[in-house]
């Protein structure tokens, strides 16, 4: 949500951020399958899993800390994902990452990593001491 009165004015290496962002993480991580049914549904599905991964990415190690990340970047995750009930909460974040097929989600991760390392020309990637040979 912009503040004030005006609508948010983007510099334009943020508008080149968006786009980014756009058209890599949400593009892999918007085919999953909605595991809630018959439940009130709040936050956008890959709104939940893009700061899920963003916030492991950067360091959190549980849902508390998944929340913690959000809020503290909300301003700029609103830029490229859908929030109009603001950040999920923790057990937001925990029932739903609960529910997701593991499988499905590591293809979507695998799959989004992959095109990354296409954009760098890059054939390695460490993330927490774990090694991503593509």
């Amino acid at each position: 949500m912009a503040k004030g009165f005006g609508a948010r004015v983007l510099t334009p290496q943020q508008e080149k951020e968006v786009k980014i962002i756009k058209r890599s993480i949400l593009k892999h991580f918007q085919c999953l399958k909605e595991p809630r049914t018959g439940r009130r549904q709040d936050h956008n599905l890959t709104a939940i899993v893009t700061i899920g991964i963003l916030a492991v990415l950067s360091g959190a190690d549980g849902f508390v800390a998944i929340e913690a990340y959000g809020k503290a970047k909300r301003e700029w995750l609103e830029m490229f994902l859908e929030l109009p009930k603001g950040i999920p909460s923790h057990d937001t974040f925990g029932r739903v990452f609960g529910m997701l097929e593991t499988e499905e989600l590591e293809k979507s991760f695998l799959s989004w990593i992959s095109s990354l390392t296409e954009k760098m020309d890059i054939e390695l990637i460490q993330i927490s001491n774990s090694k991503f040979a593509l």
